[in-house]
């Protein structure tokens, strides 16, 4: 399951003797019994509001939509039969406002409550609220909930059970000096999070004790905005380690069951990135060790819903219990800096083969601030991992986002990258394959040349139907259409300039770059989003994302988006005699890369900071970011203070 900024991805293939993998389940499937409420309340936003409002339409339930005033017009919000303000735009002033959401609730008579994930769905005292008013919690009981939403507690009850566990201090770290004590006595690196958390936030590696006391300090203030709790424990940071999770069910009954693995090792800032079902890593007697021990769990609180228990395992297949979920793991994850905007293009790609796509939004939706940043989940699915893998490529292709920035060159790439093919992954996959960071696709000559060859067509096929459209009989001036043979470009691709040709014949352009010569072939329909071409026999789905008058063009090929200039022969000449705008010197000032909240401001005008200190820091998505000093210097302005929302490429502070 590859997830679009933020979601998450998964790839799901037929497991032994051809039998299909059960799929990821929420806790709507649990509603797929007789009919038990005639209206419920989705505490929730997003895809997993909407997907439980679509699993109770189809049951005959209505249901009631909560909102903030920002989602007003959001897709869950709509699909509902009735909905509810509950408060402004920040969380804990809407999703997390039990007191607004508990009169929501009373004014529109529903007999239960679905939490779906985040928010509120492990809070034992929202669970308690609703028992005392005689309202359903879809989902375990209270002492489950507060025995497995407590990091602290579930790894002394998974002690207690006989559930491998990982090294480290068991009790709630009060200060930054006693963070740093234990530390030492635990011995670095370690792991500091939140005990109410998950998701990744509130989560630091440390691996000395400056780290852990800037991780004890940004792991407790997030984990007071997104989970309304800001203690912290602290553990033994295993290196390298496969992140892998086992899907539970339990029941009234004391009964209890697993069911198999989801590998989720593909991952930044511990936040999943890409899910996939079965682990090639596991075999037979590991899996089953790990899924009885987290049944054992389970049955150690008497757990009676769906849920998930997560697993550190390292190189020798020793497992270590890392948390338990009380649903079934379905969360929104991210991968770089977060954007915010309007979809103002949105096509899935549902028209494939063994491809489902769960989300939220629709084109014209908002991507806020105040919340993680989900486009969607993707997920494929296929007769054997191959087939899987396949389709992930071929529908993260045809997947059409605009508006905003997204991930689909990253999950494209990691799908495809050599040491994921062959299973060699761990949670440091990312910052291994790409220490300097992501910069998308990497060219061969011959994709280099396939792109060439494909913009030159695209832009002769531009400038023909221009000329088309001027000779048509609605025009004013006659134009007289240039009697063309063969085109002769100028092309700018990453800072290298290259010689085409290109003619064409019907739907067909022969392209000569490089000394090679290339047939393009497509229907050229310029107003299609999608835009399916044949190089050579090699079918391609390409985005023409935007075309100017300047020669400027921009396609997403192989996922990632190339920014090109193209420029008939003449054009380039003339071009040499423009003046090129000079670069803003950067060193000296600091711009927020990206949307988001100030916490906090360290300097003021007159302070000496040194190259890497701390200037501020932004909130975005729910995550603290922590903005560093260029250079060293002085500084001259503060353009900022705490509380104030700034947007990508505000100024924040100047530099002499």
């Amino acid at each position: 399951m590859a997830g679009l900024w933020v979601g998450e991805a998964a790839l799901v293939t037929a497991g032994r003797r051809g039998r299909r993998w059960p799929q990821p389940l929420s806790r709507g499937a649990a509603l797929w019994t007789l009919k038990t409420f005639d209206k419920i309340l989705v505490a929730n936003r997003g895809e997993i509001a909407c997907r439980v409002i679509k699993t109770c339409k189809k049951m005959g339930i209505k249901t009631v939509a909560i909102h903030s005033d920002v989602d007003a017009s959001s897709v869950h919000v709509k699909m509902a039969d009735e909905a509810v303000c509950v408060g402004p735009a920040p969380t804990s002033k809407s999703y997390l406002n039990m007191d607004a959401i508990m009169e929501a609730i009373k004014k529109t008579g529903a007999q239960a409550v679905h939490p779906g994930y985040g928010f509120l769905s492990e809070n034992k005292e929202f669970a308690k609220c609703l028992a005392a008013e005689d309202v359903i919690f879809i989902g375990p009981d209270t002492h489950a909930i507060q025995a497995m939403g407590d990091k602290i507690e579930s790894k002394l009850l998974a002690k207690n059970a006989k559930v491998n566990t990982i090294p480290g201090f068991d009790g709630v770290v009060k200060d930054a000096d006693e963070a740093v004590r234990i530390a030492r006595e635990i011995g670095y690196p370690v792991m500091i999070k939140a005990s109410a958390g998950g998701g990744g936030k509130g989560m630091r590696i440390a691996w000395d004790d400056e780290e852990t006391r800037d991780g004890f300090r940004f792991s407790s203030q997030e984990a007071a905005s997104s989970f309304g709790d800001d203690r912290l424990l602290i553990e033994k940071f295993i290196d390298n380690p496969r992140h892998i999770e086992v899907q539970v069910l339990g029941d009234k009954h004391g009964n209890a069951l697993w069911l198999n693995e989801r590998e989720c090792s593909i991952q930044r800032r511990n936040q999943k990135v890409v899910e996939e079902a079965p682990s090639l890593f596991l075999d037979s007697e590991t899996r089953r060790a790990m899924g009885e021990q987290a049944v054992a769990l389970a049955r150690a609180v008497n757990y009676s819903s769906a849920g998930t228990v997560e697993f550190l395992v390292d190189s020798k297949k020793n497992f270590y219990f890392l948390e338990m979920n009380t649903r079934l793991q379905d969360p929104y994850k991210s991968f770089g800096l977060p954007s915010i905007g309007r979809l103002s293009q949105y096509q899935e790609p549902i028209h494939l083969p063994g491809v489902r796509v769960d989300s939220g939004i629709q084109p014209g939706s908002d991507i806020s601030i105040y919340y993680d940043p989900m486009i969607s989940k993707l997920i494929t699915y296929g007769s054997d991992r191959r087939e899987a893998l396949k389709r992930m490529e071929d529908a993260l292709d045809n997947y059409v986002i605009r508006g905003v920035t997204h991930n689909i060159a990253l999950l494209r790439e990691v799908i495809i990258n050599s040491r994921f093919v062959k299973g060699d992954i761990n949670t440091k996959f990312l910052s291994d394959v790409y220490p300097d960071g992501f910069k998308g696709h990497q060219l061969t000559e011959t994709e280099r040349n396939q792109l060439l060859a494909i913009a030159s067509s695209l832009f002769v096929a531009s400038q023909l139907r221009a000329h088309h459209f001027q000779e048509s009989e609605n025009s004013r001036v006659p134009i007289v259409k240039p009697q063309v043979a063969n085109w002769e470009l100028s092309v700018k691709l990453h800072d290298e300039v290259y010689t085409v040709v290109a003619s064409n014949s019907g739907p067909t352009f022969s392209v000569e770059v490089d000394e090679s010569k290339l047939n393009v072939t497509s229907t050229w329909n310029l107003a299609s989003p999608l835009l399916s071409v044949n190089v050579d026999g090699t079918p391609r789905m390409i985005q023409c994302l935007s075309r100017e008058a300047g020669g400027n063009m921009s396609i997403q090929f192989l996922g990632t988006v190339y920014k090109m200039r193209i420029l008939t022969k003449l054009a380039a000449e003339l071009n040499k005699f423009m003046l090129e705008k000079a670069a803003e010197d950067t060193s000296s000032i600091l711009r927020s890369p990206m949307p988001g909240v100030v916490v906090a401001v360290s300097v003021k005008p007159g302070d000496l900071v040194a190259e890497g200190q701390e200037i501020c820091v932004i909130e975005a998505m729910k995550m603290q970011n922590s903005m560093t000093a260029g250079k060293t210097g002085k500084v001259k302005s503060v353009h900022c203070k705490a509380g104030d929302t700034v947007g990508e490429g505000d100024l924040l502070v100047e530099l002499e």
